[in-house]
């Protein structure tokens, strides 16, 4: 029998349940306060701490959440704060450091140099704090370039494994200060910056072990096939020297004199250094997270971090991605996993359940963001990084087969803006991920970049990286635009890159225009499954505008990719490797259809992107010929829609290729592709109504066609030729004629 009446015991059960702690609200999150001239351990808005010190008072909070609140201003760091262990979210609550309402603040690592002074040439010398050695210099928060001279061809200045030569013809055995000046050179995916050690007659010495790292015969610097050191058959030249006052010439331009600790700059229009703030990055990481988990990091700024390295010794021996061969001696290596990341402003090391979010980065000497040792389940999102020397981010490591508490996995890169990376080491891409699993990168924005946008896997198929972590990473629904800049001579990439075999890799809904576009070679590709990628999937991406392929995968050994319902305006040969096939693509296209677009419109950080349209062309319904076809390079190949087809003549004088669009049409943009191998050189472009050619108007093109070269006409024509001013041969891959 049922000793208490029904609601008698539902009242009872009601009491108890309402006194159980399960039953009791959460405590509120416990805030404290930082700013800038923060002091004490009160923690309050009226007494607020400095960064260390609301830290310190963090780790005493227990049971609740913890909000460190930075007030607005700037927090200059001459060390990093540096979180561990104890600064870490406890018991399933977080630690949230994040801009307080309606504030800005920013972690610094710059100095203000002051005390300018005018020259009678119109530079201003500044004095440099001691122990302050300016790489960089920013003058009203826009960056200075280190003066800089001109290209110097391999014929004159030849690399060797032991120096250069070329010293006499630059002029630089007569310079007051060599030794302060740096060699900038580019070969194909590498970039070095290595300084000047010595002068003797016409030989240059270079700075150790940078010279070393940078050429051949360490065993150190990459496969034993590589072809991209300074003394290789790829060097064609330096790129520039810089940094030395017989340079300065530019407004904009600065030079660094080490002996005397000064910084000499010429203005830009409108600048007075009396007024000018002018500020060098001098403090490398600002925020670094090591061991920490259960932490967020909300609307904070990141600006001025340095990067000192490449001012030692050591330089900047570029090996790829912006990563960096040092030391002396050390094991070995044809994979690149003892190879060194750039600094960054924020580190996180062995984090879990790490997120970034809302933060920016600008004014940075090195790169932006790292996740490295072991970091899982961390999140950079919805944040900007603009103008740095390196890369954005960087998440994961060089190690195929990590011991299990060092694997990076399910690492999110989500929402966020990259422009204007790499302005320095020109080699860096935008995003970064090396031997990673699960790692996702979606809804970004990247644009304006020298070499690849996103790049992901690692080891170029040797041995040693054969087997790895490699797995199921997430390449969607990014913006990729003007990338791989022609202006900054780094090849053989593309917007997005990767490396490895990945089961379970996915690069789809992506929007890819122009890269490599106006390129001068032939290698700049769109969607690059290079160096053993396999087990990828590339399915309904938008790509237009690439130098070369837009999708590449030339390897016989990266097997079983496939490459379906993309968009394109080209075509590319079938991927290479057994088991990879090429389905539903819809190629050769000079209108992108509607479903096209709106995948185009939707990627990005804020899915409202401007799409650029396909142009028609009126070429594909013309009728090609050719003054003579060396073999079956046919005339019509210029004219398939296809850029990595070739057209080829004879050797010939005044050798000729022309199209006859069938009626007189208004003529607003012609588009000239050379050929593979950048044959065309010196020729007119000639359009006429007639075809005597005897109303033509002609533009003429000095040196080689670009990938494309573009030539705005605005006039009335039927027929278009393209004809040399001299002997050789007319060699196409594409000629667009739009209306």
């Amino acid at each position: 029998m049922n000793r208490f009446p029904l609601a008698a015991g539902i009242a009872v059960a009601a009491t108890l349940l309402s006194t159980t702690p399960a039953a009791q609200a959460e405590p509120a999150p416990r805030t404290l306060h930082a700013a800038p001239d923060g002091s004490g351990t009160a923690c309050t808005p009226v007494r607020p701490c400095s960064l260390e010190g609301a830290r310190d008072a963090a780790r005493s909070v227990d049971g609740r959440d913890v909000r460190i609140e930075l007030g607005d201003g700037t927090y200059t760091l001459n060390r990093p704060l540096e979180l561990g262990a104890a600064d870490s979210g406890r018991d399933g609550h977080t630690v949230t450091w994040t801009a307080a309402p309606e504030a800005h603040p920013v972690l610094s690592g710059g100095r203000a140099l002051t005390g300018w002074y005018a020259n009678p040439d119109g530079t201003w010398t500044a004095p440099a704090p001691e122990g302050v050695t300016p790489r960089q210099l920013f003058v009203a928060g826009e960056r200075a370039v280190r003066a800089r001279g001109d290209a110097c061809p391999a014929a004159v200045c030849d690399a060797t494994r032991t120096g250069m030569t070329g010293a006499q013809a630059t002029g630089i055995a007569h310079w007051a200060r060599p030794t302060d000046a740096e060699a900038v050179i580019r070969v194909r995916w590498r970039n070095y910056h290595c300084r000047i050690a010595g002068v003797s007659g016409d030989v240059m010495t270079f700075a150790q072990p940078c010279w070393t790292n940078a050429a051949s015969g360490t065993g150190r610097t990459g496969p034993a096939w590589d072809t991209t050191t300074v003394d290789s058959t790829r060097y064609s030249k330096v790129s520039f020297f810089e940094n030395a006052r017989e340079l300065l010439d530019e407004p904009g331009e600065f030079v660094w004199n080490s002996a005397a600790r000064t910084v000499t700059y010429l203005p830009r229009t409108g600048e007075d250094m009396r007024h000018a703030k002018a500020v060098t990055p001098i403090t490398e990481n600002l925020l670094t997270l090591d061991g920490a988990h259960d932490v967020r990091v909300t609307g904070i700024g990141f600006a001025y971090a340095a990067y000192h390295q490449p001012s030692t010794d050591e330089g900047y021996a570029g090996t790829q991605a912006g990563l960096t061969l040092t030391g002396a001696t050390g094991p070995e290596d044809h994979a690149g996993r003892h190879y060194t990341k750039p600094a960054a402003a924020l580190t996180v090391r062995g984090g879990r359940h790490v997120v970034v979010e809302g933060a920016s980065f600008s004014h940075l000497g090195g790169a932006g963001v790292i996740f490295e040792q072991g970091t899982q389940d961390s999140t950079l999102t919805r944040s900007r990084f603009t103008d740095l020397s390196s890369g954005a981010a960087y998440i994961g490591d060089t190690e195929p087969q990590p011991a299990a508490e060092l694997a990076g996995a399910r690492n999110t890169v989500s929402y966020n803006t990259v422009r204007r990376a790499g302005v320095e080491y020109t080699d860096a891409v935008g995003i970064w991920a090396g031997y990673e699993a699960g790692t996702v990168v979606d809804h970004n924005t990247l644009d304006d970049l020298p070499y690849s946008g996103i790049s992901v896997g690692w080891g170029w198929n040797q041995p040693e990286a054969q087997a790895s972590v490699l797995r199921d990473n997430r390449i969607t629904n990014n913006r990729i635009t003007n990338v791989m800049r022609a202006a900054y001579d780094q090849h053989d990439g593309g917007a997005v890159y990767t490396q490895g075999a990945q089961p379970g890799t996915v690069i789809s809904g992506n929007y890819i225009n122009r890269s490599a576009h106006g390129n001068t070679e032939r290698d700049g590709n769109g969607i690059y499954l290079d160096e053993q990628s396999s087990h990828i999937t590339v399915a309904r991406n938008v790509i237009t505008r690439i130098g070369y392929k837009w999708v590449s995968n030339w390897a016989d050994y990266g097997i079983d990719n496939h490459a379906t319902g993309n968009w394109t305006d080209t075509a590319a040969p079938a991927l290479a490797g057994t088991g990879s096939t090429m389905t539903d693509n819809l190629t050769g296209l000079d209108v992108l259809p509607t479903e096209a677009l709106k995948v185009a419109e939707a990627a990005g950080a804020d899915g409202r992107g401007r799409v650029e349209q396909l142009r028609p062309d009126l070429a594909r319904t013309g009728t090609a010929t050719q003054s003579s076809t060396d073999g079956t390079a046919a005339a019509t190949r210029a004219t398939d829609g296809d850029t990595t087809t070739d057209t080829r003549t004879l050797a010939e004088p005044g050798a000729w290729w022309q199209l006859d669009l069938g009626a007189v049409s208004h003529v607003g943009q012609i588009e000239v592709w050379n050929n593979s191998s950048m044959t065309t050189a010196d020729f007119d472009v000639r359009l006429a109504t007639k075809a005597d050619f005897s109303d033509a108007t002609t533009v003429h093109v000095t040196g080689k066609a670009l990938r494309p070269t573009l030539l705005d006409t605005d006039t009335e024509a039927r027929f278009v030729r393209i004809e040399l001013t001299g002997t050789g041969r007319v060699a196409l891959s594409h000629v667009l004629v739009h209306p």
